[in-house]
């Protein structure tokens, strides 16, 4: 599967917005966006000040927004849009709650990860049970009732040692749910939009692909 090599950093800058995908760093003045807050490349500063996008600037953006903070591959955002026009409802808000749903999401937001690139890699390396059973697929949609928990055997892991001490320090979205003291966590509903804390307009992407 193709992925970015990019720095990160510079994904933040072309969307001109924090996506959060460096962890503990996004919220330090280490940040990229707080040094150079403008589009990467020779002529990010001159570009900044052009003027209004066209509505299909605005749609590809948001798109491209979507999908680098859930980091997901274009061919992959595209099933998620096809599944979402099958269910009846907004189609824009029923693709939020797919990507919401993903094991790597959950894990990230139950605060298991510092980010959601690094929640990916966790699961990759098969460090989580869900529902009693190994699970290394981070796009893997959890249903209500799934119980998501650390593998016994990771949690003398330095990395989970040292999580334990700092639990708690995200907010937990209404639809989960996590012991501490067990590392585990469960889904108890469906993601809805107000749950979804991102400064997105879903609309814009379903008019994108709409074209």
């Amino acid at each position: 599967m193709a992925r970015n090599t990019d720095p990160v950093c510079k994904l933040c800058r072309r969307e001109g917005m924090k996506l959060y995908l460096k962890g503990d760093r996004c919220y330090s003045p280490k940040c990229a966006i707080e040094k150079r807050n403008y589009a990467p490349g020779m002529h990010g500063k001159k570009g900044s000040f052009r003027h209004k996008e066209s509505d299909y600037a605005l749609q590809l953006r948001e798109k491209q927004k979507a999908r680098r903070i859930y980091g997901v591959q274009e061919r992959q955002f595209r099933r998620y849009f096809r599944s979402a026009l099958r269910v009846k409802g907004q189609t824009g808000v029923t693709l939020l709650i797919l990507l919401e749903r993903r094991l790597d999401n959950v894990i990230y937001r139950m605060g298991l990860a510092d980010s959601r690139p690094q929640a990916r890699q966790l699961v990759r390396h098969g460090h989580f049970l869900v529902n009693g059973h190994n699970h290394n697929v981070p796009s893997y949609l959890v249903g209500i009732g799934d119980v998501i928990e650390v593998r016994p055997a990771s949690r003398s892991n330095g990395y989970f040692k040292a999580l334990a001490d700092r639990m708690g320090q995200r907010t937990m979205p209404e639809w989960l749910e996590f012991d501490e003291t067990r590392m585990s966590g469960r889904v108890l509903n469906q993601p809805d939009r107000q749950s979804v804390d991102l400064p997105m307009n879903e609309q814009l992407i379903v008019e994108y692909y709409s074209r």
